[in-house]
């Protein structure tokens, strides 16, 4: 039987604390923890670093034969147990699911390769937008993704969300320079732009099967020109339709899967070492 620890004030240290680390991105960043709200996020949270170092559970959702499971599974972890309205003062979506877990961010993340596949995002600032980029860059098969320091935090509820557990198969970079690592990169990399002559379509395959490092701009702006300038080549999406240009997330989407058709192709891997 799993450990227990039922909480029925506001004035409980555990519960004040628990509300500051749902509330406020100061509070994240001072602790270095973050918190998972829901199963999907938490299970996908287990499987590459093991137990949360706390779980929270709505005395409704204590109920739940998912949520019961993963506890007794878990004896290790004492579940702080929350009565219904206290639970949803810490919810981090509208629908919760009674379950939140409060989890380190990981640490020991490697330095940001630069002869290995990347995704740089410069300026993305809507906390869905990020997180469906990062679900596809994973989905992709892209491992590291690195963004500028105006992008919407990684670690946020909503990015968490909204990223479904993608996080925990990237290595994720914050507040980075990102012209330095496109001068210091050793394959090909490319910013979309919707004025290039280039389309994507037409891109030498072999710009797509060595490693590639893709730029995606903010919603309203794009990759800004110094961010640009530092990539070997710039391509757009055609677009026969009648619009001006696609959602970050859509065109992230398109390019990251094009790369991944043409490598699916048999398409012969070139050698790496191409400067950018």
């Amino acid at each position: 039987m799993f450990r227990t620890k039922r909480i029925s004030s506001r004035d409980n240290a555990d519960f004040r604390e628990l509300k500051k680390l749902c509330a406020s991105v100061h509070a994240r960043r001072r602790s270095g923890r973050v918190i998972l709200d829901g199963m999907h996020l938490i299970e996908s949270y287990t499987r590459r670093f093991g137990s949360p170092e706390a779980i929270v559970v709505s005395e409704t959702g204590q109920g739940h034969a998912e949520i019961a499971r993963y506890l007794e599974d878990r004896p290790e972890i004492a579940a702080l147990i929350l009565a219904d309205a206290l639970f949803t003062e810490l919810a981090t979506v509208d629908a919760s699911a009674g379950i939140l877990a409060v989890v380190g961010l990981p640490h020991g993340v490697k330095d940001p390769d630069p002869s290995a596949d990347a995704v740089l995002l410069d300026g993305v600032q809507d906390p869905g937008n990020l997180g469906s980029i990062l679900r596809t860059a994973a989905a992709a098969g892209f491992g590291q993704v690195l963004l500028s320091t105006d992008c919407a935090r990684a670690w946020s509820p909503k990015t968490l969300r909204a990223g479904m557990g993608a996080h925990f198969s990237l290595d994720i970079h914050e507040n980075r320079d990102l012209p330095e690592f496109l001068a210091g990169c050793r394959g090909r990399s490319i910013a979309t732009a919707p004025d290039a002559a280039l389309e994507l379509y037409a891109l030498d395959p072999a710009d797509l099967v060595r490693p590639v490092a893709w730029v995606f701009g903010s919603e309203g702006q794009g990759v800004r020109p110094e961010v640009s300038v530092a990539a070997s080549l710039r391509v757009r999406i055609p677009m026969p339709g009648r619009v001006e240009s696609l959602n970050v997330g859509a065109a992230a989407a398109v390019c990251l899967f094009e790369t991944a058709r043409r490598r699916a192709g048999g398409i012969a891997l070139a050698t790496p070492g191409a400067s950018c």
